[in-house]
């Protein structure tokens, strides 16, 4: 056998294996090195192939990809400095839990340390950040037995325990094209199994903490029954059906945001948390918080939770202690479906029907006031812009929604909406590779709009690398204040002289975002108004293809319209209040 013969018979191995596990999707970054694996996965037939010039932006494709179709995605690249560009998804992926298995081509070991070129240390690159990493060494006939069992160590570790990125190191000597061999017979397991521990996540229950037995919710059921309480739901939910069930028995408020998938059209769901937690009122003197998911964008939540006396539950599948107030007491390892259905099964007593129907008398007061407030604006505003894209997603279609202020306008002006699942890089909570992650998320064939800012947008323009000729419905909403907006909110935009704010933390980039858009064939509509955004954004999605929806608005303006906001929301807080 001659070694490209072996290279790549080890590599289509190794993709046999994983379609097997469940592998539907892989991202590749072209380069020489890597070359035995690009060609097992683009010729297998049974994977979709998404190939990437740019490994940062590649990287995060595949998280994308990862997070809309719920199962681990392959990145590969070749040796050296490539797989470098990688460590940012690699991070993101890390701390919101997307299962990433990540393929990094490398040099054999005679190559490493006598200077040769695109060769440096790839062993444990990302450090703690993957929850596992594998060296499978130059590959050898004499042990094509154990390579199918290194395939599926690779693959079922990102799912297994707690979900996220692993990286399989794989170096090959030239040369790197040969002919495909007879396999190595396939490993004796259950397919189905696999393909669902793929899909969803082969958790491992860990035990439940504190004051909580194991397998047993009589003691919080007790904490519970008869409380006024509130559900704060975050990212992360597996079953959102149950936890709004859950609420409807209790009486409870949902606190929900957007990415929870449970911030939809029901009853108990609270849209507006973050203005209601900005005024001193009764609704705040909550007994009970049983906390589920990932933690919210807000920083006024963020700050009643630190505050308040109220008990404190957190749960959270994999037992991962998120909890940045450090308020918590209780730690409760498990899925929300499974949290939810046990409390149900012991017959839980709910809160005074007022409870709930107070919170959502407020919060529909707040959502009329916000809409009021909006309908009078007579340009763009970037909150109005916020919940224009929400509503323009077509049912059963996906919302990117960028951090810095666009995450932030739509927790705390979006409207309740059913049918959209929205997706965010809050692991990290950066803003780089955000383009990336929703041409991922479109990459699995559902209509997708992206919100993001100007400064996020030329943080990742190689997203738009190839996208006009990617088939993809993605509808990309700019919003353009020639600079860093958020920083306008912070106490610097008023301590410090202008031209000096502007210097470090406005940054005015001066970019024709419509000429980069054209650059990369992709058409734009500018959009003046809130309605016209809503107009455009369901334009482009009808039409078919990538697009650009921009939106110019001034920074200054936008926080004074923030700051307007606010008042009528706390104004109508107080109506509603009194009203009852």
């Amino acid at each position: 056998m001659d070694t490209g013969s072996v290279n790549i018979t080890f590599c289509a191995t190794l993709v046999d294996e994983w379609v097997r596990c469940g592998l539907t999707d892989a991202v590749i970054c072209p380069g020489s090195r890597s070359t035995p694996m690009a060609l097992a996965l683009a010729e297998d037939g049974r994977v979709r192939i998404q190939v990437h010039h740019d490994e940062r932006s590649g990287s995060f494709m595949a998280v994308g990809l990862a997070r809309a179709t719920n199962r681990p995605v392959v990145v590969l690249a070749t040796s050296g400095t490539a797989t470098v560009q990688f460590h940012a998804a690699v991070v993101e992926a890390d701390l919101d839990r997307v299962p990433l298995l990540v393929l990094t081509a490398d040099r054999p070991p005679e190559l490493h340390g006598i200077g040769a070129p695109q060769t440096i240390n790839q062993v444990e690159l990302y450090g703690t950040s993957v929850r596992s990493f594998i060296d499978a060494g130059p590959p050898d006939p004499e042990r094509a037995g154990e390579w199918r069992a290194v395939a599926r160590r690779a693959f079922v570790s990102t799912t297994a325990a707690v979900s996220g990125p692993v990286q399989l190191n794989l170096a090959f000597r030239e040369p790197l094209v040969g002919v495909r061999l007879e396999l190595p017979e396939p490993l004796e397991f259950d397919a189905m199994s696999h393909q669902t521990a793929a899909s969803q996540g082969d958790f491992v229950e860990s035990e439940i903490a504190d004051d909580v037995e194991d397998g047993t919710f009589e003691d919080l059921a007790d904490l519970v029954n008869g409380r006024a309480g509130v559900l704060i739901v975050g990212g992360g939910i597996d079953d959102p059906a149950a936890v709004l069930e859950l609420a409807e028995t209790l009486g409870w408020p949902v606190l929900a945001d957007q990415r929870s998938g449970c911030r939809v059209l029901h009853p108990n769901v609270i849209a507006h948390s973050d203005a209601i937690m900005r005024v001193p009122s009764r609704l705040l003197d909550v007994e009970l918080i049983i906390r589920i998911g990932a933690p919210h964008a807000s920083k006024v939540l963020s700050q009643w939770l630190a505050s308040t006396d109220a008990d404190q539950v957190l749960v959270d599948p994999d037992g991962v202690w998120r909890d940045p107030e450090g308020r918590s007491q209780t730690r409760i390892a498990r899925r929300a479906s499974e949290f939810a259905r046990a409390l149900l099964d012991q017959q839980v007593v709910g809160a005074d029907l007022s409870w709930s129907a107070q919170w959502r008398r407020v919060d529909d007061a707040v959502e009329a006031a916000i809409a009021a407030a909006l309908e009078g604006q007579s340009h763009a505003t970037e909150p109005g812009v916020a919940r224009a894209a929400l509503a323009a997603v077509p049912e059963g279609g996906a919302l990117v929604v960028s951090s810095s202020m666009p995450i932030r306008d739509l927790e705390w002006f979006g409207a309740r909406r059913s049918g959209v699942v929205v997706h965010a890089n809050r692991g990290a909570n950066g803003i780089d590779g955000v383009v990336s992650t929703a041409v991922g998320v479109a990459a699995s064939a559902v209509p997708t709009v992206l919100l993001i800012g100007d400064v996020a947008l030329l943080h990742d323009t190689n997203g738009l690398l190839g996208l006009d000729a990617r088939g993809l419905d993605l509808c990309i909403v700019v919003i353009d204040n020639d600079g860093g907006g958020i920083f306008s909110f912070l106490p610097q935009r008023t301590s410090l002289e202008a031209t000096r704010f502007e210097q470090l933390f406005g940054t005015p980039h001066g970019v024709n975002i419509t000429g980069l858009a054209n650059a990369h064939g992709l058409g734009v509509l500018e959009a003046t108004d809130d309605d016209a955004v809503f107009a455009a954004v369901g334009a482009t999605l009808a039409t078919g293809g990538a697009h650009v929806v921009l939106v110019r608005t001034n920074r200054d303006s936008n926080v004074e319209l923030h700051d307007h906001l606010h008042t009528v929301t706390a104004a109508a807080i107080a109506d509603a209040l009194r009203g009852e």
